[in-house]
């Protein structure tokens, strides 16, 4: 059931926050600026105020059962585990994603959650980066209109959501200190841009801010971002809370918009804003503002407990099988598929019996049950002989002769062979990024020796970015599945045999090589920093304006149907463009095609850096045969503007514009051409710079750069002397010490986090990689105050060779520990004066 209430968000309960707040002690108000524990925000018993609940998403509920941690190795309750951010964009389906989010919010009822934590909202920038199954889209308005849809459903239910990473995080190597260089004009229209829709169309309970710094300013401390842009500019209504680990400096982050940190920081954090209130560093009043908002979230998420009922698992999972079956993409298909009964089928890989249908990392689900494309397949055709090779080891993957030459004599002596490869769990997760785009070797030759044996080889993909492809042209389909949630494997069998009819289209372009990647030469970047030297050329943006040849186009996907397009016209109505044609299915099976619309900018000046075309409406209809629907889509002017870094505002340009609508961003059926006026243009020529294409060469210099920075390039980070955001992998290239304190803190990091010689491999790499990537600060804030500031100030002393220092810090480090405990114990016998 609906909870209509969920749709007024934190506004209204800010009267009765405020009036709790206003009976607070300023030590009640501090504690309340972080988190109880890993997963709750605390409460006040002496009010009446209880803590809730967080806890992570966000494809699925991941409330563990017993304990905490930061990526869930212990077990987490059973919830449906919908296809991940990469597949449900495929599905351009703005319905589906609110479907899906009411599940969500319906489950987190039923354990008492009272925000999931997500969805993430990252722009691929680069297909290596780790994290990019947990993402949507290389383009901000897909990203974040789909956002929208999720939040809304979600929301919907009376729980709050957490759009993540806010913002411009867009890798996982050094992503708790890098610092993201990126002009404004580029930030605004491609980083900032769907987080934007999704905060004014859903208003998200919190943003989560990001652990990198933008233009060198840490994302929990960045007032321009977080006050100026999210909350004054866009009207955010809601609280922010860091990312787990992400708070820099915790005092400056109460005025520059940061209101909850997370996890508890064992009391550090929260000692640090009393002292700055009580020395007038800190004007309560801007703490006031900001527990008013934390007190308001808990507020909303109060009743979830009293709203509890039980969840429809069957219902639920039947969703994530439709979700499935609209996340995979056709992309090639001579006319095998959809397959023809056949008596003998060879199924080859091991991702068919062993499904690879989720990401590592916090996100990990742990589904309800686990459908399997070998199984679905044997129920859906019991007359038919299936035979079953693994081809590969399902976790890593080596190179194995004798498992290929097996599974190429198993698809010879068939009628068809369905190969299910793609990338390994060891390939991509959260903590760290890829390091090339191929698949193994095993599945590469693998695919390549069963085409040869076998002419009717279909191709079924499990992964969640995009991978090369050096045989392509060998077998007759290609399905890419995605990373398909726990209905994954029964949703390709629908589709393999016509059950349901490919309507995915790819949310992301799909390079030829990872060097054609304009961001290629500064990901992840060096010297503490990655420069966004691309600019706006992202994804299609480059590769649409340069004529490169990619391996699949932005919007690409094949269907067993085909759809026709025809009278386009586009008209200037008030502030929105109308535009308006007519979609028939064509062929003889109900499908579905996705409508998108581009825009092309005419006779642009040269002055004005802009892509040749981007994307500004969409549409997903669903047909009969011969079924025509008359579309009218609405692109307000506000989406053809661009911002002037020079003036600091948006600016539309009059003049002749032309609308592109097609099947895929290389698959345009209608133009036509438009000439907009409008009020708001700019009262003389713009000169906006910006990186030029050369023939067979991409490549922006320090001078461009600079201009498009409007300041000097920022010089690389020396490495020493080392500060509280250096590194462990940093501090323990410094000799004896430094080792022996990394080593140390490494082992009693992995030993925090459960990770035993026995550890799950991604997992236990994904743990290396966090450690060595820690910033020394973050040692206070995961320790839960075993490890404070002080403490980590006379390593650094000892570290950059300063022993006198370290000395004198440890004398002033006793006395202050003495006076910490004498005003504890008075703090205790306040508390229990008052009846706390």
């Amino acid at each position: 059931m609906i909870d209509v209430r969920a749709n007024s968000g934190l506004r209204s309960k800010h009267n009765e926050a405020a009036t709790l707040v206003a009976q607070m002690t300023l030590e009640e108000k501090a504690r309340l600026a972080s988190g109880r524990d890993f997963w709750h925000l605390d409460g006040c018993e002496r009010l009446g105020l209880a803590p809730v609940m967080v806890t992570d998403g966000p494809h699925g509920l991941r409330k563990q059962a017993t304990g905490g941690d930061h990526v869930g190795l212990n077990r987490a309750v059973p919830a449906t585990c919908f296809p991940t951010a990469s597949g449900l964009a495929a599905t351009w389906d703005l319905g589906l994603l609110h479907e899906i989010g009411v599940a969500l919010g319906e489950q987190c009822v039923a354990e008492d959650v009272a925000v999931l934590l997500g969805p993430g909202m990252n722009i691929k920038r680069h297909p290596l980066c780790g994290r990019n199954f947990e993402y949507f889209s290389e383009d901000p308005l897909l990203t974040g209109e789909l956002a929208a849809a999720l939040v809304n459903g979600v929301q919907s239910q009376g729980v709050g959501t957490s759009i993540k990473h806010f913002a411009v995080n867009n890798q996982e190597l050094g992503r708790m200190y890098v610092d993201a260089i990126v002009d404004e004009r580029t930030l605004r229209e491609i980083y900032l841009r769907g987080f934007e829709i999704a905060v004014k169309k859903a208003q998200p309970w919190t943003v989560m801010c990001a652990y990198n710094r933008v233009n060198g300013v840490y994302c929990g401390e960045h007032d321009w971002l977080l006050n100026r842009v999210l909350r004054d500019e866009w009207g955010f209504e809601g609280l922010v809370v860091t990312d787990w680990g992400a708070t820099n400096d915790r005092v400056a982050g109460v005025t520059s918009g940061l209101d909850l940190e997370m996890p508890a920081s064992g009391g550090i954090n929260d000692r640090r804003i009393v002292r700055a209130v009580t020395n007038g560093e800190l004007a309560e009043s801007d703490l006031d503002r900001m527990i008013e908002r934390n007190v308001a979230l808990a507020l909303c998420g109060a009743d979830t407990v009293a709203r509890r009922a039980p969840v429809d698992h069957d219902a639920h999972h039947a969703l994530a099988r439709r979700a499935a079956t609209q996340s995979a993409v056709l992309l090639t298909n001579d006319g095998v598929l959809p397959l023809a009964p056949a008596a003998r089928i060879s199924v080859i890989g091991a991702f068919a019996k062993t499904p690879r249908y989720q990401g590592t990392g916090s996100s990990q689900v742990n589904p309800t049950r686990l459908d399997c494309a070998f199984d679905a397949l044997a129920a859906a055709l019991p007359e038919a002989e299936l035979n079953y090779a693994p081809g590969y080891e399902a976790e890593f993957s080596p190179e194995d002769a004798a498992l290929i030459n097996a599974a190429a004599t198993t698809a010879s002596d068939a009628d068809v062979a369905i190969v299910f490869a793609g990338l390994p769990v060891t390939f991509e997760s959260e903590g760290f990024d890829r390091s090339h785009m191929d698949m193994p070797a095993q599945h590469n030759r693998l695919i390549e020796a069963v085409c040869a044996a076998q002419p009717n080889t279909v191709v079924v993909l499990a992964n969640g970015a995009p991978v090369a492809m050096p045989w392509v042209e060998q077998p007759r389909a290609i399905l890419e599945a995605y990373l398909g949630g726990q209905a994954g494997g029964s949703a390709v069998v629908d589709l393999l045999l016509g059950v349901a009819n490919p309507s995915g289209k790819l949310a992301e372009t799909f390079p030829l090589a990872q060097s054609d990647v304009p961001a290629d030469k500064h990901f992840p970047g060096a010297n503490r920093q990655v420069q966004y030297r691309e600019g706006l050329y992202v994804g299609y943006r480059y590769f649409d304006t340069a004529g490169a040849d990619v391996l699949f186009p932005f919007g690409h996907g094949l269907s067993y149907t085909t759809f026709e397009f025809d009278a386009l016209d586009v008209a200037q109505i008030d502030d929105a463009l109308q535009v308006s044609f007519a979609l028939r299915n064509a062929g003889a099976r109900v499908g579905a095609e996705v409508a998108q619309v581009f825009v092309h900018k005419v006779d642009d000046e040269a002055r004005v850096w802009r892509p040749q075309q981007e994307l500004k409406a969409f549409a997903r209809c669903e047909l009969a045969p011969d079924e025509r629907e008359d579309l009218r889509l609405a692109i307000p002017l506000e989406r053809l503007a661009i911002f002037d870094p020079g003036q600091s505002c948006w600016m539309l340009q009059p003049g002749e514009y032309e609308i592109r609508v097609g099947a895929s961003s290389r698959d345009i059926r209608l133009t036509a051409r438009v000439t907009l006026h409008s009020e708001h243009a700019p009262s003389a020529a713009l000169t906006i710079p910006g990186p030029r294409l050369a023939p067979g060469a991409f490549d922006v210099g320090d001078e461009t750069f600079a201009a498009m920075l409007g300041k000097s390039v920022p010089p690389p980070e020396p490495e020493r002397p080392y500060h509280m955001n250096s590194s462990l992998l940093e501090i323990g290239n410094q000799g004896w010490f430094g080792r022996r304190f990394k080593a140390r803190v490494v082992t009693e990091f992995r030993r925090n986090m459960g990770i035993s010689d026995g550890a799950d491999p991604t997992l236990a790499r994904m743990f290396e990689e966090i450690a060595n990537h820690m910033p020394l600060r973050s040692l206070a804030l995961f320790s839960g105050g075993k490890m404070n500031f002080e403490q980590l100030e006379m390593v650094l002393s000892v570290l950059n060779g300063r022993y006198l220092r370290a000395l004198r810090q440890a004398f002033a480090s006793r006395s202050e520990s003495r006076g910490e405990s004498r005003d504890s114990a008075r703090v205790d016998r306040d508390k229990r004066e008052s009846g706390e």
